[in-house]
C-alpha cells in the first residue's frame, strides 16, 4: 500500500470515529423522548440493567431498541431512507404499499385457519341466546378491495371480499348482513378513504349508514341536511406512522353538523365522564386527529339523544364505527357502544338492563379478520 494510501484511510478512518463520536455525544445529551408524533407511538426508554436481565438477552434487545428509537433527529433519517426507497421503485413498507394519487393502502393479511369460523360460531352463540334482538351486520372493506386500481402493479387487493362473501354464506339464522361494497365502489372517485390513514372517510361512512337505514327500518337522511365543515386539512394517519413514506399530502377531515341542532349526551362510562358533543374538537391539535371522534376508543359509551322514535340500539365495534354513530342519533333515542378489545362487562346483561332490540355488528374486514376479542361475544352466554 503506498504511503499515499495509508494517509487517506488513516484519515477517513479518524472521521468516522469523530463522527460516530459526536453522534454518541449528542444522544447522551440531548433528552429522550418519551412519544414519536410522527409514528404515533411511545418510544422505548433506558432499561433498567440488571445481571438477570443481561442473561436472558432482554436488556440487550430493549438497549438496542433504545438507541433506535432515541437516535437523533430519528424522524428526519426515517423520511430520508423512504425517499432512497422510494427513489428506489420500492412500494412498499411495513405491510403499507404507496400508491397512485398518494394513497397508502394496508396489505390484506388472510386469517389464520379457524380464526374465522371460530368468530362465525361466537355470533352464532350470542344469537341464539338473544333471539328478542334483531341483529345486523357490517363489515366494511377497505381501501385494498375498492381502491385496488391504486395499487401498485404487482400488489393485490387480497381477498376480503371472498372472506366476506363466506361469513354471508354462514349460518347466520336472523342476523341481516348489510353489503356496503357496492355503493363504496360507485363512489370511489369520490375521498370514501384517507390517502394516509387505514379508516374510510366521513363521506364513506355517510354512504354506508345511508346503506343501513334501508335494513333497519328508518329513513336516512340526505347529504344536503347537513352541513358540511372541513375542521383540519393537516390530517396525516395511522399509516403515514406505520409505513415511514414520508412527503405525502396530507387528508382532510370533515364533520356533518345536522341542520336542525340535535341535543345529544355522551356518557364514557368506564371513565365516569359525560359531554354534550361527540367530538372531542381538541384533539385536532394532535397526531391523532381522527379521535376527533368520541375522543378515540372506549370500553362503553352510553349516548342520550333527543330522537323521539324510542328504538335502543348497541353498537359492536372497531374504530370505522366512530364516525358513523352520529348519523344515527336522530334514529335512536339511546346508544350503547362496546369496543370488545376494551371491554370486560356481560354483553348479554347490557342487552337486558337497557331493553335493547337492535344490534349493530360493525367493524371493518381487516379489524374482524385480526382481532381475537369477537371471540368474547359467547363469554357472556355460557
Amino acid at each position: 500500500m503506498k504511503k499515499y494510501d495509508q494517509v487517506y484511510y488513516r484519515a477517513l478512518a479518524i472521521v468516522l470515529l469523530m463522527f460516530t463520536g459526536a453522534v454518541l455525544v449528542v444522544n447522551i445529551l440531548t433528552p429522550g423522548k418519551v412519544f414519536s408524533e410522527s409514528e404515533n407511538r411511545m418510544l422505548q426508554q433506558l432499561p433498567a440493567f440488571s445481571l438477570q436481565a443481561l442473561e436472558s438477552g432482554k436488556f440487550t434487545s430493549e438497549f438496542e431498541a433504545y438507541l433506535s428509537d432515541q437516535f437523533m433527529e430519528r424522524d428526519f433519517w426515517i423520511g430520508l431512507k423512504s425517499d432512497a426507497d422510494r427513489g428506489l421503485g420500492r412500494k412498499e413498507s411495513n405491510g403499507v404499499y404507496i400508491g397512485k394519487d398518494g394513497y397508502l393502502i394496508q396489505k390484506f393479511t388472510p386469517p389464520e385457519k379457524g380464526d374465522l369460523e371460530d368468530k362465525v360460531k361466537a355470533i352464532q352463540a350470542f344469537d341464539q341466546a338473544t333471539p328478542g334482538l334483531r341483529k345486523y351486520m357490517m363489515l366494511v372493506p377497505t381501501a385494498a378491495s375498492i381502491l385496488e386500481d391504486k395499487l401498485p402493479p404487482y400488489a393485490s387487493g387480497g381477498d376480503e371480499r371472498g372472506y366476506w362473501d363466506k361469513i354471508k354464506d354462514s349460518d347466520l339464522e336472523d342476523i341481516q348482513c348489510v353489503d356496503v361494497s357496492p355503493a363504496l365502489e360507485a363512489n370511489k372517485e369520490q375521498p370514501v378513504y384517507y390517502r394516509t390513514d387505514h379508516h374510510w372517510t366521513t363521506q364513506g361512512a355517510f354512504l354506508a349508514y345511508r346503506e343501513l337505514g334501508a335494513l333497519m327500518g328508518f329513513t336516512p337522511r340526505n347529504e344536503d341536511d347537513f352541513n358540511i365543515r372541513q375542521v383540519t386539512s393537516q390530517f396525516y394517519g395511522s399509516l403515514y406512522s406505520k409505513s415511514g413514506f414520508r412527503h405525502i399530502r396530507p387528508d382532510a377531515i370533515e364533520l356533518y353538523y345536522p341542520k336542525v341542532p340535535e341535543t345529544v349526551s355522551v356518557e364514557y362510562v368506564d371513565e365516569q365522564q359525560s359531554a354534550d358533543s361527540m367530538y372531542a374538537m381538541e384533539n385536532l391539535t394532535k397526531k391523532d386527529k381522527y379521535t376527533v371522534f368520541f375522543n378515540g376508543n372506549h370500553g362503553l359509551l352510553h349516548i342520550t339523544t333527543g330522537s323521539a322514535e324510542g328504538r335502543r340500539l348497541l353498537i359492536v365495534k372497531d374504530s370505522y364505527a366512530n364516525s358513523l354513530i352520529p348519523f344515527l342519533t336522530s334514529h335512536f333515542s339511546e346508544i350503547d357502544v362496546v369496543d370488545l378489545r376494551y371491554y370486560d362487562g356481560d354483553l348479554l346483561k347490557l342487552t337486558e338492563e337497557r331493553q335493547i332490540r337492535d344490534m349493530l355488528i360493525l367493524y371493518n374486514i381487516t379489524t374482524f379478520v385480526e382481532d381475537p376479542s369477537i371471540t368474547s361475544l359467547a363469554d357472556s352466554v355460557e
